[in-house]
């Protein structure tokens, strides 16, 4: 099968989205299946407002179409909700094109926590983008209901997964961490304004505070919280081995559609601690982790879990049962309408 994925995230971008999409990427090339990736790179492009780690590809509805046009895909699909992909969404309506997208982010609240509009206001966009898609894929059975709620019923699952090879119970500590005051409370992703980093920084239990990752947010909170450790952006096994070294990881967001990480730390043995808030009501059981509306209650309570119980949890989650997921949501053309 000949798979188009338009997305406005990829690399060098590290998020979730980016994560997810090369990780079922390479399962279904490893099936035999054609995947092509339409991203900004491929594009000139400019530094997003506020967040210039993000770039915003200047495509014309033209250029991306040409792209599609000589890929001849028998499925589209639209990751993101950028103007890469409202120019793809544009063309497949022109051509009469059917098209599958995702709601990878709480799009609205991240808009509304960077900028202060109204999260309303963003929903209509999103209602707009998504609605003439045949399938909304959507991580999580809250995300689903959220989208419901807002008039978007067209909703399949499209679940994730964990790098089994690199996240596991068996990883060394990292020696960056041998040596700090217990329990180690961990973060791990982009270090901004909607994922709440500064909630987790301000919270009373004994032990030591380490984030890992970067971000706009960075240099401020560093100066802010200097008890804190902040050891930069980290990957594959090294990043394994700061799971490993962790007591508890701590996820503060409440803006984010499921956490990846959170599945991370899990397959590495490590509970998790978070809000009571979509993504961690979805991944979290009351064996591997603890919500409150308290994040230093959360954490206290998450210390009290079984680490054996977690990764068994955590390696559940397979990129295999995810890559099948997105292949059985898409819309499917046959090559008479592929090439029309």
């Amino acid at each position: 099968m000949r798979i188009a994925i338009v997305t406005d995230a990829w690399e060098p971008q590290v998020n979730g989205v980016v994560r997810t999409l090369q990780s079922v990427r390479r399962v279904l090339e490893a099936q035999g299946h054609r995947v092509e990736v339409i991203s900004p790179d491929r594009f000139y492009s400019l530094p997003c407002p506020t967040y210039p780690e993000i770039r915003l590809a200047l495509a014309s509805t033209g250029s991306v179409g040409a792209m599609l046009e000589a890929f001849r895909p028998n499925a589209i699909h639209l990751a993101t909700e950028g103007p890469l992909c409202v120019a793809a969404r544009r063309w497949c309506l022109r051509n009469d094109m059917p098209f599958t997208t995702a709601y990878h982010t709480q799009f609205p609240d991240y808009v509304s926590a960077r900028s202060g509009v109204p999260a309303e206001w963003i929903w209509r966009y999103i209602r707009w983008f998504h609605a003439p898609s045949q399938a909304i894929l959507a991580s999580t059975p809250s995300i689903r209901q959220s989208l419901i709620g807002h008039g978007l019923t067209h909703v399949k699952h499209w679940g994730r997964g964990v790098d089994l090879a690199n996240f596991h119970p068996g990883v060394a500590p990292h020696p960056a961490m041998a040596d700090l005051v217990g329990p180690v409370q961990l973060y791990v992703g982009r270090v901004a304004v909607e994922k709440n980093l500064e909630a987790f920084l301000k919270t009373i239990h004994p032990g030591t505070k380490v984030v890992v990752g970067d971000g706009p947010a960075r240099s401020a909170l560093q100066a802010r919280f200097p008890e804190a450790k902040f050891l930069g952006p980290m990957f594959g096994a090294e990043l394994a081995a700061t799971y490993a070294a962790a007591d508890v990881f701590v996820f503060p967001s409440k803006t984010d559609t499921f956490g990846l990480v959170m599945i991370e730390a899990l397959a590495c043995g490590v509970p998790v601690a978070g809000y009571p808030v979509t993504g961690p009501v979805d991944v979290l059981t009351p064996e591997t982790g603890a919500m409150d509306s308290d994040l230093t209650v959360a954490i206290a309570a998450a210390l009290t879990k079984d680490r054996a119980t977690c990764a068994k949890y955590g390696r559940s989650f397979t990129w295999e049962a995810s890559a099948r997921q997105f292949l059985n949501a898409l819309y499917a053309m046959d090559d008479h309408e592929a090439a029309a």
